[in-house]
């Protein structure tokens, strides 16, 4: 396993289509997928389209362990069988799979086999929440009685308001978790030795 500073490189999608390929990759994303169904149920439902969840979590470090080509396989699993097992009464549309897809993208492209730092942690938070905003009020807007603009804005405010939470949280669970996945041999030892991480950090 090599740390690469930006994904732009032949080594890194070698490195992701290893990954793709790895039985190991495959056992993860199922626990992962497990995680994400249990972490439903615990979503707190806002309106007929938002809810606070904390299944993010699980979808970055499936992304952050797998890489950015067996995460898109582990997205669409996770989405539709997080749908029958605990919907919550939304309505299933494939385009939250794509959502779900795009946002798993952004984390590995952000974590896999990269030095964690509160910059890519951040970015990353960043950009999974507008990709919500702008794709989610898409959606709603086409299944519900309202119009665009309406939801992009109700779902802006809800994500602005959750990211600062989102990111503590994420930093905590990368925190306390990098160390284990180092030792299963899951990640490469550098993300272990991050100094924001550290215990002297």
């Amino acid at each position: 396993m090599s740390l690469y500073s930006h994904p732009f490189t032949a080594g890194y999608w070698r490195e992701a289509l290893q990954s793709f390929r790895s039985v190991r990759t495959m056992i993860f994303s199922a626990v992962m997928i497990a995680v994400c169904i249990a972490l439903s149920y615990f979503q707190i439902p806002l309106t007929e389209t938002l809810s606070l969840s904390v299944t993010f979590l699980a979808r970055a470090l499936c992304s952050l362990v797998c890489g950015p080509l067996a995460v898109l396989v582990f997205a669409v699993a996770e989405d539709t069988l997080s749908f029958f097992l605990s919907s919550g009464g939304y309505p299933y549309f494939p385009g939250y799979v794509l959502t779900t897809m795009l946002g798993c993208f952004t984390y590995a492209l952000c974590f896999y086999r990269a030095r964690i730092s509160w910059g890519r942690i951040i970015l990353a938070k960043t950009l999974t929440n507008i990709q919500n905003v702008l794709l989610g009020a898409l959606w709603s807007s086409i299944l519900y009685s309202k119009g665009y603009w309406y939801y992009l804005t109700t779902s802006a405010i809800k994500n602005v308001l959750y990211l600062p939470l989102q990111i503590v949280l994420l930093a905590l669970v990368l925190r306390y978790l990098l160390p284990v996945l180092y030792q299963q041999g899951l990640t490469p030892k550098q993300l272990n030795g991050n100094r924001i991480f550290s215990r002297r950090g």
